[in-house]
């Protein structure tokens, strides 16, 4: 790939990050002078890193103008991409915390899935055969026999090439994106983030929901199963709550003073309204839970 262009801003290092609030492409903000400038020169991909470059975000032209990828986005499309020339029986994994789609594409492409605590440490360690794994926060290990850690100059290079292919056909990656939708029903997500200023927070926040777990969510009866009182590998500060159509994850965050709601939806009908309003049902109620 030739025809490349950099954020002149953002281009030589500076350990202060001046243009950006927290360099993080996952941050709100944090790609809007990426997003701006391949609006400007009509581009066919954006490509953003975080500071040590483990991390990739992708952001895609749209009807409504670019966006950046969810994390679950770009998973689930390099996931179904790698499993189309991987042999048959090869494993994908991904965490408690990211979209259940994979395990669906895996079931139908004849290849086997693991879920995972979040982190590549578990990742990479999710059996024999792995061929790609990936987390939620961006993170994706494309190549596990060169680089067994999320990578995001490998995924850029994956996800560049497939883009481009997808381009030769007339086709982007939210038309690939739709495909997945087509054929295993709509799956939409989000994370709502609450920062506490006292970390003993968190741990009243996650007494307060194991003592009155929700019973109905966004219209319909879900059960609640609390990970800490699990003896098996998925063993942690977690509680999974699921319906017919709803998941959530509430755990505290490892690295930050931060609660995490890892909301999804799915819709199997296709119907994207039902499935966006659902969305915002569960992210009041995180917000609602996320309080002390």
């Amino acid at each position: 790939f030739t025809d490349v262009h950099v954020v002149a801003s953002q281009f030589d290092p500076d350990p202060a990050f001046p243009t950006v609030a927290f360099p993080n492409p996952e941050e709100p903000g944090a790609a809007d002078a990426l997003l701006t400038l391949a609006d400007d020169i009509d581009a066919d991909l954006a490509i953003a890193l975080d500071p040590d470059a483990d991390r990739c975000a992708v952001g895609v032209p749209t009807r409504d103008g670019w966006r950046m990828l969810r994390g679950d986005e770009t998973g689930v499309l390099l996931g179904d991409r790698i499993l189309d020339t991987a042999s048959a029986g090869s494993l994908v994994a991904t965490t408690i915390v990211s979209s259940t789609l994979l395990g669906r594409i895996a079931d139908a492409r004849g290849a086997r899935f693991a879920q995972t605590l979040t982190g590549f440490k578990w990742l990479t360690r999710a059996g024999q055969g792995l061929v790609y794994a990936y987390e939620e926060a961006i993170g994706h290990c494309v190549d596990p026999d060169a680089v067994r850690d999320k990578d995001g100059i490998a995924t850029a290079v994956v996800v560049a090439d497939y883009a481009a292919e997808l381009k030769a056909t007339g086709r982007t990656l939210i038309d690939a994106l739709g495909d997945l939708y087509s054929e295993f029903g709509v799956h939409v997500g989000d994370q709502v983030s609450v920062r506490v200023t006292e970390p003993t927070h968190i741990a009243a926040i996650m007494a307060k929901l194991r003592a009155d777990l929700p019973r109905r969510l966004a219209g319909e009866p879900v059960t609640a199963t609390d990970l800490l009182a699990s003896e098996g590998p998925l063993h942690t500060d977690a509680v999974v709550v699921e319906g017919r159509t709803v998941r959530v994850v509430v755990r505290p965050s490892g690295t930050e003073p931060k609660l995490k709601c890892y909301l999804e939806v799915v819709e199997r009908d296709g119907d994207r309204a039902a499935a966006e309003s659902k969305l915002a049902s569960l992210r009041h109620w995180a917000h609602t839970v996320s309080t002390v």
